[in-house]
């Protein structure tokens, strides 16, 4: 199974607020946000670890250059418009395999994500398992609207009704979902949260994998959430 991680973002609201250190080698407790997520996913049954950052990231291409990775490595070195133009850069190296791919900023319990890959991978079923959470900390969450067994319906901006989960930023897909992609890009669309809907409109079964709690280190203060939350989980 192939794992990617979106680091590609400019960090400006951490960089607003004083805080100048690229948000991929942002440390938790003493350890840098990409280091956790390579660490996460070579205990996860692992067979390439693929990362896009901006081509103004030199401190997180040389961190990436010396780290000690111990799985087959790409790096992609690109500015993107977008989310989902970033994950169209990675598509090449996705295309073979299953997949796993996530924010660089997106913090969780490791032992709730050693579960969602084990599902995604035991769920034949399915097109794809999607991260959810009812706890809801972020400026502009997506409400993922599921059925009773969690087959998502669709994916909002607002709530519309009693929708409880918003997106992690956390997807399991199959290659299958590279067809909706490509015409994403090529209709001039942008923003992961249009590709999902586009792949609920075009047919692809998702269902949603609720973990307890999910945080993006957006700003000084998640970093100080993100720290506490994990100290919790030892």
């Amino acid at each position: 199974m192939n794992y990617a991680i979106i680091a590609a973002g400019e960090g400006s609201r951490l960089a607003s607020e004083g805080f100048d250190t690229p948000k991929p080698i942002v440390k938790l407790n003493g350890i840098p946000l990409i280091k956790r997520l390579i660490s996460i996913f070579e205990q996860n049954g692992v067979s390439s670890i693929t990362v896009i950052i901006n081509d103004m990231g030199n401190e997180v291409k040389e961190y990436l250059r010396q780290a000690e990775i111990n799985v087959p490595f790409n790096l992609i070195i690109k500015s993107t418009p977008s989310s989902m133009h970033s994950f169209y850069e990675l598509m090449p190296y996705l295309e073979n395999d299953k997949f796993c791919l996530t924010t660089v900023d997106t913090i969780f319990d490791e032992n709730e994500f050693s579960c969602y890959i084990r599902s995604f991978l035991e769920d034949k079923a399915i097109d794809g398992l999607m991260a959810v959470t009812s706890f809801i900390d972020d400026e502009k969450p997506l409400y993922v609207d599921c059925n009773e067994d969690n087959m998502i319906r669709n994916f909002e901006d607002m709530n519309s009704g009693n929708i409880k989960y918003i997106s992690g930023g956390i997807y399991c897909l199959y290659p299958t979902v590279f067809k909706t992609l490509r015409q994403a890009i090529y209709e001039g669309k942008s923003r992961m949260r249009n590709f999902q809907r586009q792949l609920i409109q075009d047919g692809y079964k998702l269902k949603a994998f609720p973990f307890s709690q999910i945080i993006d280190v957006d700003h000084i203060e998640d970093i100080k959430k993100a720290e506490l939350f994990l100290k919790n989980k030892k």
